[in-house]
């Protein structure tokens, strides 16, 4: 591999690592020689996968903070600090939804729940942002680095039900963008912000939505796989080259975008 590509020893903090996508990027970054630091809320669940990182040869580190928590953040910043001196990627993988911002068929907006939609709009957005922001000054030292945010299909295209969540990646996007023109004015072209828009993968919160009991898929689950021309959900490692060429100096001309990863579904207008 040329070494533009090379990530090796590179310090990457991943938050929302334990989930399905991002602990299976968290592994494949950490085979690829970089030094992972795994942020999440449940100590447990981060300990977990920086041992099974660790046993399988890596280099991993647990950071336990929640991510709209600025002071334990903060907290994390120091640790990272010391142990470490600076940083050079951030991926902002935590987010997620839930059920009262979300309308179901049956509903319309009159039944939305205004404290779980803030909720929503919180762990997706200032969930990204706070770590960028409290994470800034590790990289300012030598005025490198990368940040990736996590967005979503839904922020370019609204989708049924899911109000919340797609309102929150849509800001997602607009502030990637935002953050990499204020990054490269202030700071130079060193410091990248990029986002990357999973399509659909099957995840702990969206697979009861996506297929049943025995794994078939459900009407939601059909149309999805109907309208992503691929014909099929995609598999976490197929994250994988996209992460890996944002993390390196391979896209170190790329800034401000964000790399769909959807299968098509994206492109298809339904016709």
């Amino acid at each position: 591999m040329s070494n533009l590509f090379s990530i090796k020893n590179k310090v990457i903090v991943i938050s929302g690592g334990t989930g399905v996508l991002g602990s299976a990027i968290a592994k494949y970054l950490a085979q690829q020689g970089a030094v992972i630091v795994v942020l999440g809320r449940t100590a447990l669940k981060v300990e977990r996968l920086t041992d099974e990182i660790k046993k399988e040869g890596g280099s991993a580190f647990s950071a336990i903070a929640d991510v709209t928590n600025e002071d334990q953040l903060v907290d994390i910043k120091q640790q990272l600090k010391n142990e470490f001196g600076k940083i050079d990627v951030l991926i902002n993988a935590a987010g997620g939804n839930m059920a009262g911002a979300v309308i179901m068929p049956d509903q319309t907006i009159l039944d939305s729940d205004v404290a779980s939609l803030r909720k929503v709009i919180e762990l997706n957005y200032l969930g990204t942002f706070l770590p960028t922001r409290t994470f800034l000054p590790l990289f300012l030292k030598e005025k490198k680095g990368t940040i990736i945010n996590i967005s979503s299909m839904s922020a370019e295209r609204p989708l049924t039900r899911v109000m919340g969540y797609s309102s929150a990646k849509a800001a997602i996007d607009n502030l990637t963008k935002w953050l990499a023109i204020e990054f490269n004015r202030k700071y130079g072209e060193g410091m990248r912000v990029n986002a990357i828009a999973p399509g659909f993968f099957l995840t702990e919160q969206n697979k009861t939505l996506l297929t049943d009991e025995e794994g078939n898929l459900t009407q939601r689950g059909k149309q999805i796989v109907d309208n992503t021309p691929m014909g099929r959900f995609g598999n976490p490692d197929e994250l994988f080259g996209a992460a890996h060429w944002l993390c390196s100096d391979a896209s170190k001309f790329v800034t401000g975008t964000i790399i769909p990863v959807d299968g098509g579904f994206g492109a298809y207008s339904g016709v």
